[in-house]
Order: C-alpha cells, then sequence, then structure tokens
C-alpha cells in the first residue's frame, strides 16, 4: 500500500561543525630594520593596518581602539578586533562578528636590539568548499600585508 505525504515539509540540517576544516596558512617572514617594541607598537595601534592594505582596498575605517573594518573591492566587509596582546612577541586579531570565524596573529621575533623578523598565520574554520575558496585570496591578503610592515613603520 502507497500513502502519499501531502502537505508535510521535510528538512535537514547539513551544518555540522564536524565537517568544518581549520585552514591555518603562514606568511613569509620578513626582516624589519626595527626593534621587536617598535614593530609591536606599530601593530598594536590598528589604524596602522590602513597603510598595509593591498591596493584593492575599497574601505578601511577605524571603529575604536581595538577594532576595525576593511573591505577589498569585491568582498564583503570584515571587521576584525584586538583579540590578545603579548608585548612585544604577538597580537592576535579577531573576527568581530560575522559568519566567519577565523584569527591573524602576529608574531614578532628579536632578531637583535634593533632588527625583527615578522610573520602573520592566519587560522580559520571554515567549511571545506569556502576553504577551497578562499585560501588563495587569503595567502595572497597575508602576504601583502606582512612584506608592507617594513616599509610602513
Amino acid at each position: 500500500m502507497l500513502r502519499r505525504l501531502v502537505g508535510y515539509k521535510f528538512s535537514i540540517n547539513l551544518t555540522n561543525n564536524n565537517l568544518n576544516t581549520i585552514m591555518n596558512l603562514e606568511s613569509p617572514k620578513v626582516s624589519v630594520s626595527k626593534s621587536p617594541e617598535d614593530v609591536f607598537n606599530f601593530l598594536a595601534d590598528v589604524k596602522n593596518f590602513e597603510s598595509l592594505m593591498p591596493e584593492n582596498i575599497s574601505k578601511f575605517e577605524v571603529l575604536g581602539e581595538d577594532k576595525f573594518l576593511f573591505a577589498l573591492k569585491g568582498m564583503p566587509e570584515i571587521i576584525l578586533k584586538k583579540k590578545e596582546v603579548i608585548p612585544p612577541n604577538k597580537i592576535i586579531l579577531g573576527a568581530a562578528g560575522g559568519k566567519i570565524d577565523f584569527s591573524l596573529i602576529a608574531n614578532i621575533t628579536e632578531v637583535d636590539a634593533a632588527s625583527s623578523d615578522v610573520k602573520l598565520d592566519f587560522t580559520g574554520d571554515f567549511n571545506p568548499m569556502m576553504a577551497m575558496m578562499i585560501k588563495g585570496p587569503i595567502t595572497k591578503f597575508i602576504e601583502t600585508l606582512v612584506t608592507s610592515i617594513p616599509k610602513a613603520i
């Protein structure tokens, strides 16, 4: 006997966080002719990130002492907020709101009293399709940021 199911709605929840991928990306390490304290102080001031942004930036706005908004052409606006600071070696910026959870970590290593190495790490929790789509643009973005630091300070 066959029965028809009329008027019933079925839904399947496909948003299982266990299917997400943790994506870790690293920028190249750059040398800066400044002390770790100078580099840290520069990066700790969120307004200075405007000078590090790529040429295709369409918007940059400081939203407070610890938060800024930026947008690249053709991309949605992203708000970054200082989550943790460990002077003079680490600054962690994280997504403030939105649907994407990620962190941008600036690691500053002393070479000597007047020079430092800086590397940016990006960590995000994405579904596999999103991770595949954004890996290239995010890699290029963090490389642009880190290679701009020696010129901007």
